[in-house]
C-alpha cells in the first residue's frame, strides 16, 4: 500500500494500518509522541451542549442528521441529548476512537463528527463507547488495548452488520494537527481484512480501505466534493 494511503488511513479513519513500512514503523522513527498521556477531562468537554448537538449533526446532510439521536460526551461517557427517528446516530467521537498506538490518540483537540446509519449504531458504536468508558475508568492506551483484545477474544462485541456506514462531512472537523479539516467523505465499517474485496487503494479506484486489527475490521472510504451543508469543497 502506498505511503500516502497509509497516512490518509492513519488521519481520516483513526487507522493504524499494520503492514511492514506503515504508520507503526513510521511513528517508530518519528519525533515523540505530542500527547504521550490523557489530558484533563476539562480538555476533551464541550461545555455548551446544544454547540456539541450542532457539531454532530454536521457530519451528515441535514435531511438525515435533522431526524438522528444525538449523543453527547460528558463526564460520565456519551449520553443521548436528543432523540432520532430515523435510525441514524450522531456523535462527536473525540482522539481515543484513533488506534491506541496513534500519536494523537490523547490528543483534546480531536473532534470527529460521525452520523452513523442503524448497522452502524448497533455494531461499531459499542467499541467506541468501551473506549470511551476506559478512557474515563483512567486506563492508560496499552490497557485500552490488552482490554479491547480480550473482549473481542470473549466475543463481548457485537458482529458488524451489513452496510454499516457513517458520514463524516463537517467542514468544522478537527481530525489531526497535520490536516485539520481534511475532506468530506463516508465510511464502510467490515468486518475482518476484506480490502481485496472492494480492489481498494489501486491506481484509479476512488476507494480507500485499511484494516484496523484492533478492531477486527476494514475501514473503506470515498471522498465526495461538498460538506454536508451543501457548499464545495477547496483545499
Amino acid at each position: 500500500m502506498p505511503k500516502n494511503v497509509i497516512c490518509l488511513l492513519a488521519l481520516v479513519c483513526f487507522v493504524a494500518v499494520a503492514l511492514p513500512g506503515g504508520t507503526r514503523q513510521v511513528q517508530a522513527q518519528g519525533p515523540p509522541a505530542p500527547y504521550p498521556a490523557a489530558a484533563p477531562l476539562d480538555q476533551y468537554l464541550i461545555p455548551d451542549k446544544a454547540a456539541e448537538i450542532d457539531l454532530a449533526r454536521s457530519a451528515a446532510p441535514a435531511s438525515i442528521s435533522d431526524q438522528a439521536e444525538v449523543l453527547v460526551f460528558t463526564r460520565d461517557g456519551y449520553v443521548t441529548a436528543a432523540k432520532g427517528g430515523n435510525g441514524f446516530v450522531c456523535l462527536v467521537e473525540r482522539s481515543w476512537a484513533k488506534s491506541t498506538d496513534d500519536p494523537e490518540f490523547w490528543s483534546p483537540k480531536i473532534r470527529a463528527p460521525h452520523c452513523l446509519n442503524a448497522p452502524a449504531a448497533k455494531t461499531y458504536l459499542p467499541i467506541v463507547l468501551r473506549k470511551t468508558t476506559l478512557v474515563l475508568a483512567g486506563k492508560s492506551n496499552i490497557e485500552i488495548a490488552q482490554t479491547l483484545q480480550a473482549s473481542w477474544e470473549k466475543k463481548e462485541f457485537p458482529a458488524l452488520e451489513p452496510n454499516a456506514m457513517c458520514y463524516m462531512m463537517s467542514k468544522q472537523q478537527y481530525l489531526s494537527d497535520n490536516d485539520v479539516h481534511w475532506h468530506p467523505h463516508m465510511m464502510w465499517y467490515v468486518p475482518g481484512d476484506s480490502a481485496k474485496s472492494w480492489e481498494a487503494n489501486l491506481p484509479g479506484v476512488p476507494v480507500i480501505a485499511g484494516n484496523v486489527p484492533e478492531d477486527r475490521m476494514t475501514i473503506f472510504m470515498i471522498v465526495v466534493d461538498h460538506w454536508s451543508d451543501g457548499t464545495q469543497f477547496t483545499h
